[in-house]
């Protein structure tokens, strides 16, 4: 039996004994926030040392992660429509899981939650939220959750979704003022990631201009100043695909002279109407035109099939304003990628329109150039005319009045043969002075120009738009004579394609390499009859062999027929 002394010693022992373990229990609670703030310090300056946008997104989630003990983290990101979400960055699943799951979400259920009422959302289980609706097959079990916006500028960049806390623990409320922290830390750090790509992407826009503006005012080539515009501006946007077009004089038509990338020999030298391209759009209204998916886009023709494999697309005017649109430049992206944005896009029609400066800059230089050299042909012509005619007249009268005075039979024949050939020459000057005051090719249309036209004239009677394309230096390399027979042919084969094939499409391809040039019509329909009218393919055929070439017909996969027309440009 204790005694009363005995208990009286034990009491404050015991009472000390409860003090010293809720003072090591404090203890222990202030040395875990304290490593928690000192956790929390570390993460904020991991996340804002980033810069670049989708490194400093993932260093978020994994700093949110590692903050609350969560297994699971994610970091959505909200799209333009401010309604779905178009990036989802993971901690926690692996690729193999993610590739079993199937396609990230897009902002259904508890995800879609914070989007449409964004504040901070903590569950003990999700499954019991009013807004769940279960997971995908192959996702791994979720039950805690703690979901918090991210701002950026008042504006609501994405959420942060973090899952299943380690332990079987639920998040509490220290849980949630932590990641509250980290995410006015990330909003600030996604900003300046976002102010530095900006920063890099206006630096490459500038250089890519500088060296636009270099080619052409060193004297470039169009098509290779055109094709420097595709290239850089495919390249700082990640096109697949990039294009540029040009009209066509008296066509109502542009002319696809450019295209690199994705399927690029399916859009070279296609010739697109005005109303059923995103080019012809562009052009037409001057302001740039937006697809979310350019293969399934009911204001572009189906024919000829171009956009396989591609999803967004952008089509920009190559300047405005009083001198009008030069041109258009088209870019599009592979199926699935991210639209272009607002700001790409009005970052592309600014580079566009100093391209167009550059070119209506350099066009000047070159008719000032072509202005002197006018000048300078017309000085040589008077010269000519006013000095050597003159004098070479007044030799030649002299010589004519000399020669009344030789006796020499021979001597006299052959002063007469110097004033016959005096007299020549004064013609010959006459013919160079001629030349060198008219202009070459005033007045004349090219054979693009003319093909167009023959095209656009058969649609009525056809019944649909043929489809053209255009390779080569067709309006130099093809002398007038030859291009008054591709025309000629050309205009045939269209009306017989009316008159007997009932086709749904055909295709014209127009082409020259320097030696040769190519006329291919292809139509879908029912074929030529083996005892058919031939008189139309008899004409075809006599033009061609006049000119040292020859007429094919074939037969494509498919049905239909297709007429091959060439001949050479230089004879053999």
């Amino acid at each position: 039996m204790v005694s009363p002394e005995e208990a009286r010693i034990r009491l404050p022992q015991l009472r000390l004994d409860e003090l010293l373990e809720e003072l090591h229990a404090r203890l222990d609670a202030a040395r875990g926030t304290r490593d928690r703030v000192h956790s929390l310090l570390e993460a904020v300056l991991s996340v804002g040392r980033e810069l670049d946008l989708q490194q400093a997104l993932l260093s978020i989630v994994e700093a949110a992660a590692v903050l609350v003990d969560a297994e699971y983290a994610a970091l959505g990101v909200i799209g333009p429509d401010g309604r779905r979400l178009s990036a989802f960055h993971t901690v926690g699943v692996s690729d193999e899981e993610i590739a079993r799951i199937g396609p990230f979400p897009e902002g259904h259920g508890i995800l879609g939650e914070l989007i449409r009422h964004p504040e901070p959302l903590r569950l003990a289980k999700i499954s019991q939220h009013p807004a769940s609706y279960g997971f995908p097959a192959h996702h791994p079990p979720m039950n805690t959750f703690l979901g918090v916006p991210i701002r950026v500028r008042d504006q609501v960049f994405g959420n942060l979704y973090l899952t299943e806390k380690r332990g079987g623990a639920q998040f509490d409320e220290e849980d949630l003022s932590v990641i509250l922290t980290l995410a006015v830390a990330a909003g600030v750090a996604i900003d300046n990631a976002r102010l530095y790509e900006e920063s890099r992407l206006r630096e490459r826009w500038l250089q890519a201009n500088a060296e636009v503006t270099h080619r052409l005012m060193s004297g470039g080539a169009r098509a290779d100043v055109l094709g420097l515009i595709a290239e850089r501006a495919g390249e700082i946007t990640g096109s697949a695909l990039a294009a540029v077009a040009l009209p066509m004089e008296d066509t109502g038509s542009l002319a696809v002279e450019i295209a690199v990338g994705m399927d690029a020999e399916a859009h070279r030298g296609l010739v697109l109407s005005m109303d059923r391209s995103l080019m012809g759009l562009a052009f037409s209204s001057a302001l740039p035109v937006t697809s979310a998916d350019v293969s399934h886009d009911e204001r572009i023709s189906l024919e000829p099939p171009r956009f396989g494999g591609l999803g967004p697309a952008v089509a920009v005017p190559i300047g405005t304003g009083e001198a009008g649109a030069r041109g258009v430049v088209l870019l599009a992206r592979e199926a699935g990628r991210p639209v272009f944005t607002v700001t790409e896009t009005e970052t592309l029609q600014s580079f566009a329109a100093q391209a167009a400066i550059a070119m209506e800059l350099a066009e000047r230089r070159q008719d000032a150039e072509e202005v002197a050299v006018l000048k300078d042909r017309d000085r040589i012509a008077r010269d000519l005319h006013d000095l050597a005619i003159q004098r070479l007249f007044a030799t030649g009268m002299t010589l004519q009045s000399a020669g009344r005075f030789i006796e020499h039979e021979q001597a006299a024949e052959r002063v007469v043969r110097a004033v016959d050939d005096l007299d020549e020459t004064i013609k010959i000057i006459r013919s160079t002075i001629f030349g060198l005051r008219t202009r070459e090719g005033a007045g004349e249309s090219g054979l693009r120009a003319r093909a167009v036209r023959v095209v656009g004239e058969a649609a009525p009677i056809l019944g649909f738009a043929p489809s053209v394309r255009m390779e080569g230096l067709l309006d130099t390399d093809v002398p007038r004579a030859i291009a008054d027979h591709v025309v000629a042919v050309l205009s045939e084969a269209l009306t017989n394609v009316a008159r007997h094939a009932h086709a749904a499409r055909t295709e014209v391809v127009l082409a020259t390499d320097g030696r040769e040039v190519r006329l291919s019509v292809t139509d879908n329909g029912v074929g030529i009859p083996a005892d058919g009218r031939r008189s139309g393919l008899r004409n075809m055929a006599e033009r061609a062999e006049q000119l040292g070439g020859g007429l094919e017909l074939r037969e494509p996969e498919g049905g239909g027929t297709t007429l091959v027309w060439q001949v050479p440009l230089v004879k053999p």
